[in-house]
């Protein structure tokens, strides 16, 4: 049975964005757009002279219309995932189609600045990688076999 959920909240409620925090907002966002892809806001485009602008608030919107944000802090400890003193509270997760897929993103990531922090790749159910962004958030990439359906729910 389908709920309609905005009959329930009032209609008024929406989910804006994911935001992450970071030392270095503009670092994190062309991390991020590398990685999969997309645009920045409009007016959060990185300066036309490569200049670094130490911008407290960068968004961009994915390819697939998903907001993420990242807000400048000027301390933030790395999670010691998947245990430790600092627990992470919230990961990014990526599907590609296939082992290709994961090996080529895998090298990516690596290329960008991400760090492999678990290497689950071989795992026959759901072959994947957990990686550290260059802020030392937590992220996955991982083989999803109904990677097709999955976008369409």
């Amino acid at each position: 049975m389908d709920v309609d959920v905005h009959s329930e909240t009032g209609g008024d409620i929406r989910l804006r964005q994911v935001v992450l925090d970071t030392e270095d907002a503009r670092g994190l966002a062309a991390f991020y757009v590398e990685l999969v892809g997309g645009h920045y806001r409009p007016g959060d485009e990185p300066p036309a002279d490569g200049s670094h602008d130490d911008a407290e608030w960068v968004a961009l919107r994915t390819p697939e219309g998903v907001r993420i944000a990242f807000q400048r802090v000027p301390e933030l400890p790395r999670v010691t995932w998947p245990e430790g003193a600092v627990r992470q509270q919230l990961h990014l997760d990526f599907m590609v189609p296939d082992a290709a897929a994961l090996e080529r993103h895998r090298e990516r990531a690596v290329s960008l600045g991400a760090v492999v922090i678990d290497d689950q790749s071989a795992d026959p159910e759901e072959a994947l990688y957990v990686f550290a962004d260059p802020a030392g958030h937590p992220f996955c990439i991982f083989v999803a076999p109904d990677y097709a359906a999955d976008l369409d729910w």
